[in-house]
């Protein structure tokens, strides 16, 4: 009878209310929680049915959505891993306890986060989320990697009491040899040059490197003899070559031709010498034939201004930042910069579909649909905000007028529910 779904509907009006003020607590509570997104309830009608003169009470139900994709505000903070989203997109973290039980590692993400070294220099939070990213090569570039699963994700490690060296694998000389000291009348004068490298343990080696002009019979020869020796081979020559340079109008100056002497090579197309030293190989940047880079010969006095090489050596952790690219950057305290991981950018079809666990951090279900891992900043994806936090997207101006309607409703249903037993108390009245 339609007393009895009165009834029901004030019963089902008073649990809709009580579901929507325990989200509106938890908006309030978490006013203050970076990365918190706050929850919405929606109210749905029931339709039971009608008929002519007689109408059935349904009720009311209702469904609860975290509002995922509603940004918080990117509050400024004094910390290089305090990390925050500046678009689309989050970070891939895991938990703790997943690190330390090993295997595949569980993929969640996060907006926000404010990262820290623990005892073993793995990147956390306090709340046990791990930073996930790929590990780079040696010389920092990234590998391939699959981008459709997280299995190449490691989680970010520093090891600050450890001292780390590169060893030198390129070497570039950038230099103008004097046109003059090939005349007939120069006297041919050798030109020395010292290049230093890092070996494979953080020494410091160098390349000796003896410019000899060639003297013509009649004009300029353009033609240098070049000799190099290691020190960490002894002093052993370790390469020999000739050098013509060009002469014409148009490529004056550049090199014409390189002649290897026995045992040494040159490629031509890349403009190296390959090298073997006292740690290993070695690659030596001269020039191609024609090119505008390396070594050139110029009436003009010696000047080894372009002289460049890879490598560092052995040096202590000073700091580690994150670029809005995502590249975690190690600074060591002498002066070399080395790329350690890669983080990327974790995006889902729908946002609004993952599941949040603890400590602001979500992991994909059904209704998100399927990840993908981008480079930051590409595709839909935004940037990494460094020394950076987001804050949470709770209005409590929105959160209190809801509060205010909420409470009325519930006491309005309240009513409803004292109404229909006063009625029916005089229906039992009427009976006896």
């Amino acid at each position: 009878m339609s007393i009895s779904s009165a009834m029901n509907a004030g019963v089902a009006g008073l649990s809709a209310n009580s579901s929507r003020l325990g989200t509106i607590s938890d908006n309030i509570a978490n006013a203050s929680t970076f990365g918190y997104k706050r929850v919405e309830t929606e109210f749905d009608s029931m339709i039971v049915g009608s008929g002519r003169g007689l109408y059935t009470a349904g009720g009311v139900r209702t469904s609860t959505q975290r509002v995922v994709t509603q940004d918080g505000a990117v509050v400024t903070t004094t910390h290089p891993l305090d990390l925050a989203m500046t678009g689309r997109g989050m970070l891939p973290v895991t938990t703790l306890a997943n690190v330390t039980a090993g295997g595949d590692a569980e993929l969640l993400m996060t907006r926000t986060g404010s990262f820290r070294p623990d005892a073993n220099g793995i990147l956390r939070t306090e709340s046990g989320l791990v930073l996930m990213g790929w590990p780079t090569a040696s010389d920092g570039s990234m590998p391939l990697v699959p981008r459709d699963t997280p299995g190449a994700l490691q989680p970010i490690k520093v090891e600050t009491n450890r001292p780390v060296g590169d060893p030198t694998t390129r070497v570039q000389i950038g230099a103008n040899l004097p046109a003059t000291e090939t005349a007939t009348a120069a006297d041919g004068t050798s030109i020395p040059v010292k290049i230093e490298y890092f070996g494979n343990l953080g020494t410091s080696e160098s390349l000796d490197v003896t410019f000899t002009p060639v003297v013509g019979g009649a004009g300029m020869s353009n033609e240098w003899q070049v000799q190099i020796r290691d020190t960490a081979s002894g002093g052993a020559v370790v390469g020999t070559f000739n050098v013509v340079f060009d002469d014409t109008q148009a490529l004056g100056g550049s090199i014409a031709t390189v002649t290897p002497g026995a045992g040494t090579s040159y490629d031509a197309a890349t403009g190296t010498i390959p090298l073997t030293v006292g740690g290993g190989e070695l690659e030596l940047f001269i020039g191609s034939p024609g090119g505008f880079t390396g070594l050139k010969q110029l009436a003009a006095p010696f000047s080894p201004s372009g002289i460049t090489r890879n490598g560092s050596p052995a040096g202590q952790l000073v700091s580690v930042e994150i670029d809005n690219a995502g590249l975690v950057n190690a600074t060591y305290d002498t002066g070399f910069i080395k790329t350690l991981f890669r983080v990327p950018v974790v995006d889902v079809s729908n946002p609004n579909g993952l599941i949040a666990t603890e400590g602001q951090a979500f992991k994909p279900s059904r209704e998100s649909g399927s990840f993908y891992l981008w480079d930051a900043g590409s595709g839909p994806t935004g940037d990494i905000a460094a020394y950076a936090r987001e804050a949470s997207t709770t209005d409590i101006a929105q959160e209190l007028t809801h509060l205010i309607t909420t409470q009325r409703a519930y006491s309005s249903n309240a009513k409803i529910i004292q109404t229909v037993d006063e009625m029916l108390q005089e229906t039992t009245n009427i009976k006896r």
